[in-house]
Parts: structure tokens; sequence; C-alpha cells
């Protein structure tokens, strides 16, 4: 009888123990794959993963470079469910059929973005008939050339487009090739810093156009809604480390681009990002002025063939 007792007890202190363990067990991370580039604005999410952000936020998150022009097929193919991009691109994108919603902003190009052209070229209007390196239509550098070209009287008509992606247009165009090209940080300041091969003759500076915001699939944002928010605060707590820890940070940074800490934050120094303060008015207004004036050009440049449902391609819940 006596064994009995013991056996009970054992057995009841044994259940006792596994409860607790499973109790102070931490919940399973949300997997969240993400589509980005060596873009310097995207660079505070490479932060959230490598700095443990987005895991302490009950995130598994995968970082996936993957080509501009190749995001929605990544998200089309349920490769990744959100990805970061500019304003204008969701737009192209959802016109095109690939449901997404913007839930807050990264970034905006403070002369980040821009076109370098020979030394001989000394307006914009100097480009009729020359050559431009850009990416491919429904891309940041193929719409910033758009609408550069537009402020200035011209339309894409006027020039002959060679699609390249930054990094290599930057490239070929240092090596010679074409008479401009369009092109970001961190490969603007490979031109900035070799002026006998080019100039730059205009960037978001001249021209603030090039807003950067993450977004999901509708599907994913109903099914994790929590995901999503830990997603937008993981983001807005890898900016409150780089304002505490700016070394640590930029060296992290850089080096997912191949650069020093001192060189990414000269590349950082071209753009802002957007904290909770000014994600909150961004997205609660300045987004949809934007975004009509972007569709418009799109249009026009036959990028899209009908003007979506703004309202219904932006989420400011994430970000209240």
């Amino acid at each position: 009888m006596r064994f009995f007792k013991l056996s009970a007890i054992a057995c009841v202190a044994a259940f006792g123990v596994a409860t607790a363990a499973e109790a102070q067990a931490p919940a399973p991370l949300t997997k969240v794959g993400l589509g980005i580039s060596g873009w310097t604005g995207f660079a505070p999410l490479t932060l959230a993963a490598k700095a443990g952000i987005f895991e302490k936020n009950g995130l598994d998150v995968t970082l996936k470079k993957i080509p501009q022009k190749d995001r929605h097929l990544a998200i089309a193919a349920g490769d990744i469910q959100c990805a970061a991009t500019t304003v204008e691109t969701w737009i192209v994108w959802n016109a095109a059929g690939i449901a997404t919603k913007q839930i807050f902003q990264l970034d905006k190009s403070y002369g980040a973005d821009g076109m370098v052209v020979r030394n001989d070229i000394k307006k914009i209007t100097d480009l009729k008939g020359k050559t431009v390196a850009a990416s491919a239509p429904g891309t940041a550098p193929y719409f910033t050339l758009a609408w550069f070209l537009k402020k200035n009287g011209l339309t894409l008509k006027d020039v002959t487009i060679v699609n390249m992606e930054p990094g290599p247009a930057a490239q070929a165009f240092l090596a010679g090739q074409n008479d401009a090209a369009m092109t970001y940080e961190p490969y603007l300041s490979a031109v900035r810093e070799k002026p006998e091969a080019g100039k730059i003759i205009a960037t978001t500076l001249d021209y603030p156009m090039i807003l950067d915001t993450v977004g999901c699939t509708p599907k994913f944002l109903s099914e994790n809604p929590k995901a999503a928010k830990a997603l937008a605060d993981s983001y807005f707590q890898a900016l409150e480390m780089i304002a505490k820890e700016k070394d640590k940070s930029f060296e992290i940074m850089g080096a997912d681009v191949k650069q020093s800490g001192e060189a990414f934050g000269k590349s950082a120094s071209y753009i802002r990002w957007q904290d909770k303060a000014a994600n909150q008015k961004f997205m609660a207004d300045e987004i949809f002025k934007f975004s009509d004036e972007a569709a418009a050009i799109l249009l026009e440049a036959g990028i899209i063939k009908q003007k979506p449902d703004i309202k219904a391609i932006v989420d400011d819940s994430f970000v209240k």
C-alpha cells in the first residue's frame, strides 16, 4: 500500500513538472518570408534579423534577396508572404492581380536614388535620343526615369532603355557603357567617387518621389495579425538600436552589402528612415496623395492599364 501511495505521489509530481515546463515553453515563432534587395533603406530589416529583434518579437523571418522585378512573382508563388518595395510598385503589382497591402513605411530617399550621365550632358532634356540603363518596367528605377523625364517635358519614348539592375547599371556606366543610368545607394556613391566617368544630374533631392514600404498578402495579414504588428514593431525597434548603437548597427548593416560601417553611414546619409510617428502620419494621409500622382504617371507610361483601388492596398492598423 505504501508503495502504491509513493508511486501515485511520484506520478502527480512528474505530471506537475511536465505541466510547468509546458507552461514555460516559448510560443512557436511565426515564419515569415520577406523579399528585399540590398537597398540602404531596407537595411534596418537586416539589422532586426541579425540582432535577434525579430526573434524576440516571436518571428522567424527569412530575408530573401530578390530583384524588384521578380518580387511579386515570389509572392504569387507563395515563396514569400511579404516584401519591401517602393509605393508605386504596389500599385503595379495590384494592377497585375497580385493582391497585397502596405502595412508600414521604411524610408524616404533624400538623394539616394538618381540618374547618372556623361559629363557632356548638361540637362535632362539633352537625353533625347540617348541610351539609358534602367531596371525593367514596374521597378523603382524605371519609374524614377519616367518621373524625371515627365518633369522635364520628355517621355520614355524619347530615350532608348537598356534593362539593367541598379548595381550592374552603375558598374556598366563606370566601364564606359550607355549615356546614362538609373541607380541608387550604395551604387550611386561609386559614381560620386569617380567624377571623370560622369556625374549625377538629378536625385530624389531634386524630385522627392522614392518612398519605400513593407506589405504582405491579405491572406497572411488576416491569418497572422499579431505577426504583422510584430514585423512593424521590430522595424521601429531596429531604428531605436541604430539611434543608441550607431557604429555597431552600421557595421552589421554594412556587412550585408559588403560595405564598411563608415561607408554604409555615408550611403545612409542620403535616406531618412521613418519612425512610428512619421509612419502614422504617412500611412493615414500622405501615401494616398502620392499614390494618385504615381498612378497617373504609370498609366501614361503604359506600365498599368487601370488604376487599382488605392485605399484597398493600404492598411495602417499595424502602426497605431
